[in-house]
């Protein structure tokens, strides 16, 4: 992996900003304006696979939250916040929540290997592995074994958001995004949307 310096990310960004209007003069102006994004992104910290590239999306098309194994904390004011912003500012009409294969937050989780704030964040991580361990364990290599928790986590990142107050407002207004559940394959490049079980409250 290439570690850059200060420097030499400026100079890249200045480089970059040179490309932009040489192909399009009016690139930031356009930027400028107000953006509504249809979609608000709830992805991990730690993909190192661009989002706009994997979608082929404009900046201002995808509101986005990101943090360590994607997680749907019910008490994350910054999460909230974002959630709330983005379902009654922004009016977005879609929720994703992707995790992505290979998750070192995962793997810290399914290790124990954590400590200090980060063993804190990934405990509910952990604590799904020991709801699941029979599943996950009888898989036959540790890589699987990563991938169906960073899967499961998912799904109950999911299961979180609909106990929100502010989708649970939505779903009382029958006005409520739709919330999907994707899956990143770093090796391919892909993005697998996952089944996700019907939640009743």
């Amino acid at each position: 992996m290439i570690h850059h310096t200060i420097e030499a990310l400026l100079k890249n960004n200045r480089s970059w900003v040179a490309q932009k209007l040489a192909f399009k003069p009016e690139y930031f102006n356009e930027l400028d304006t107000e953006a509504k994004p249809s979609y608000l992104y709830i992805g991990c910290s730690d993909n190192c696979m661009s989002l706009t590239r994997l979608t082929q999306t404009k900046p201002g098309e995808i509101f986005v939250h990101r943090n360590i194994a994607n997680q749907v904390s019910l008490t994350d004011f910054n999460f909230l916040s974002v959630l709330d912003y983005a379902v009654d500012h922004l009016k977005v009409q879609h929720i994703i929540v992707c995790g992505h294969y290979g998750c070192r937050g995962i793997k810290a989780a399914l290790e124990g290997h954590t400590s200090g704030l980060v063993d804190n964040w990934v405990n509910p991580i952990r604590e799904l592995y020991w709801q699941k361990k029979d599943e996950i364990d009888c898989l036959s290599t540790k890589a699987a074994r990563i991938n169906r928790l960073a899967e499961l986590n998912v799904m109950v990142q999911i299961k979180n958001l609909y106990q929100t107050s502010i989708i649970r407002k939505c779903l009382q207004k029958n006005n409520a995004p739709q919330i999907h559940g994707w899956m990143i394959n770093p090796k391919t490049g892909l993005i697998e949307d996952i089944e996700i079980p019907l939640f009743r409250f």
